[in-house]
């Protein structure tokens, strides 16, 4: 039999003193809350990286091919590039790349009702996966091809269809001026669609429409595009795909992954990892702190109880190990609670969300959950590890303790 373990067991929560109880109860209290806190800011920081990176790689896909120029504007293409079967050929060797699309975009301003709006137009050719963009969606249709010219349909943004009131099935004027003639055209379309990312840099900027559109107005051939999108399998393996495509390209073409296009959103998700760290070891030495306490008070408490063991021949180690069996029971007791008690909310949100945010700070409406399962098992197993190493150093005090004083200790 185990004689440690026995005596934590009888002991553990059974005839403490009121105070004593009070600290075991708080000791408990604050493990529960630290590991629940830690599970939340878990599953939330993993929620905001995955849906906000999600909405930028829907939208812009994950790398960006391109013919190196130094002069060229990183997203309003002026200079047409010619469409590579090597580079094609190369792409879809790669088995972790998902699908490969031409695009190319075009500075314009949408008048409606005499009211302007600038825009940048991102044209795109009917192999484009739609689906990519289907949650954008609020309401219409997607572009139609049909036509042999280009299409006379365009998708723009919520915001840009408030601001100049334009309703689905509306005609609008787009005007398209070139930079190096210093002229002007303009065409009319239809907005087949209306959509809103949450994403305000986009949302006030972009439109959608007919690649061929943008060849017509630039003069371009009809195999001349602004550059490919590059969809992943997966995105965790977004730098390692970039760094082969590197590698494989032709001297002439580069690519860039999407978040050196566009780093603000995602320095922005960066900080997130910051925040999770500070959060992690401030709950840390709360549970730590009080679990010290805690013991403390229990070894103070069973001061002659250590006289008695001593006395009758057991080892310093032995009652050591009782009061860390009781420690580790009072810890486990708070990181099943706090387990039940931070999943809860996390799948309380997940099902409900009724954590509401401001969608234009923080790109999303409702706060989104990520549990990572193993990263919760991780938690609970760290944090009863940590707890356990940090209570042995308390422990040392029962060496101290003389049998014949504390048997007279009262």
């Amino acid at each position: 039999m185990n004689i440690a373990s026995f005596i934590a067991n009888r002991i553990a929560f059974k005839g403490q003193k009121s105070f004593s109880a009070f600290i075991i109860k708080l000791a408990t209290a604050a493990t529960a809350l630290s590991v629940a806190a830690m599970i939340i800011t878990l599953a939330f920081v993993n929620g905001f990286q995955q849906k906000v990176s999600g909405k930028v790689f829907n939208f812009w896909g994950h790398i960006r091919v391109q013919q190196y120029e130094p002069a060229k504007a990183i997203v309003a293409e002026e200079t047409a590039l010619k469409e590579n079967d090597s580079v094609i050929h190369i792409l879809k060797q790669i088995p972790e790349i998902r699908s490969v699309q031409p695009f190319a975009t075009k500075s314009a301003v949408i008048e409606k009702n005499k009211e302007i709006e600038g825009v940048l137009i991102k044209g795109i050719d009917q192999a484009y996966d739609s689906t990519n963009f289907e949650s954008f969606m609020q309401e219409g249709w997607w572009l139609n091809f049909g036509d042999s010219l280009y299409s006379r349909n365009i998708i723009i943004s919520q915001p840009i269809a408030n601001e100049l009131q334009i309703k689905m099935g509306d005609s609008v004027i787009v005007h398209f001026i070139s930079p190096s003639e210093g002229k002007s055209t303009f065409r009319k379309l239809v907005v087949s669609g209306i959509f809103k990312s949450g994403i305000e840099e986009y949302d006030k900027l972009f439109a959608l429409a007919d690649i061929r559109l943008i060849r017509r107005i630039n003069n371009w051939q009809p195999d001349e595009i602004g550059g490919y999108e590059i969809f992943i399998k997966d995105y965790k393996k977004l730098d390692t795909v970039n760094s082969m495509l590197f590698n494989k390209l032709p001297d002439a073409w580069i690519s860039k992954t999407i978040k050196e296009i566009y780093p603000n959103i995602f320095d922005w998700l960066n900080i997130q990892d910051v925040n999770r760290d500070v959060i992690f070891t401030v709950m840390s030495v709360v549970a730590i702190i009080n679990l010290i306490t805690c013991l403390l008070i229990l070894v103070l408490e069973r001061t002659r109880m250590i006289g008695v063991l001593k006395a009758v021949g057991a080892r310093d180690w032995t009652i050591q190990k009782i009061f860390l069996y009781n420690s580790a029971i009072i810890a486990m007791r708070g990181i099943g609670i706090g387990l039940l008690f931070g999943l809860g909310i996390c799948l309380l949100q997940q099902y409900t969300g009724f954590i509401k945010l401001d969608e234009s700070a923080y790109y999303v409406r409702s706060a989104p959950v990520d549990i990572i399962w193993w990263q919760v098992l991780l938690v609970c197993i760290a944090t009863l590890f940590v707890c356990i190493l940090s209570l042995l150093l308390p422990t040392l005090f029962v060496k101290n303790i003389s049998p014949v004083k504390a048997i007279q200790f009262r």
